[in-house]
């Protein structure tokens, strides 16, 4: 079972490296929502609803998905019924958001007002305008162990290295400034691809899938590093 695991998980980054995120089909335009039959975000894909933004787990918040538009949703966000013209006007389970547009009924929303965090971006909308994504393996301070995610550094604040559970996620699970840390190559270890950044006593280990990727993130992160925002601000 962890081989296969690590064979998917393998297989995702190598399909976003060069399709970019998971996305098989477009999103459907706010107009065709109930018209046509959306294309269902997989499940392995986020780590939390697509909506709300909490984590699922096992027992209390498990995954559904909305007939509308395919996000994979909580059961609070997708406790709503809404006629579907593509599935005969019959009754589906929608998220919240369908159900006011396809319905004109307003939802009171105890959310409404809450300011929008540094890290509610969403990793799907953040890669597909990014200066570098992909899966990534970050150490622990050990070594032996890590937290494998997807790491996306944005086109619209590329200083900021942006760490997700999973390419589909809509907040991120952390962030880290680049700015002033140094990029530090470290040699091969058991086939695996190491590379550091290094700012006085703070450490950060990564581990990339190929060796051509590693030299992709330490360029890229280099490039942050340095305040370079723009390919014109670069010198040899």
């Amino acid at each position: 079972q962890d081989a296969i695991d690590r064979k998917e998980k393998r297989s995702e980054t190598f399909k976003t490296a060069v399709h970019g995120p998971e996305t098989d089909t477009p999103a459907l335009k706010t107009e065709e929502l109930g018209r046509r039959a959306p294309q269902w975000v997989r499940d392995n894909l986020v780590t939390m609803c697509m909506r709300c933004k909490e984590p699922f787990n096992a027992i209390t918040r498990r995954r559904h998905h909305c007939r509308a538009c395919g996000y994979v949703v909580c059961a609070r966000c997708s406790d709503y019924k809404a006629e579907l013209q593509y599935d005969g006007n019959r009754p589906n389970r929608v998220c919240q958001e369908c159900y006011i547009f396809l319905t004109g009924h307003t939802v009171l929303e105890d959310r409404e007002g809450k300011q929008k965090g540094i890290l509610e971006k969403g990793a799907a909308e953040v890669s597909s305008r990014s200066l570098l994504c992909s899966s990534l393996q970050l150490l622990d301070k050990n070594g032996k162990g890590g937290t494998r995610g997807w790491f996306v550094i944005p086109q619209d604040d590329p200083l900021v290295l942006y760490v997700y559970a999973a390419p589909q996620d809509v907040r991120a699970h952390t962030s880290i400034p680049l700015l002033g840390y140094q990029v530090r190559d470290m040699p091969q270890s058991e086939s695996r691809h190491l590379f550091q950044l290094v700012q006085s006593r703070q450490v950060f280990t990564f581990v990339a899938d190929t060796e051509e990727l590693k030299r992709h993130w330490m360029r890229a992160m280099a490039r942050s590093a340095a305040g370079i925002t723009h390919p014109e601000e670069e010198e040899d």
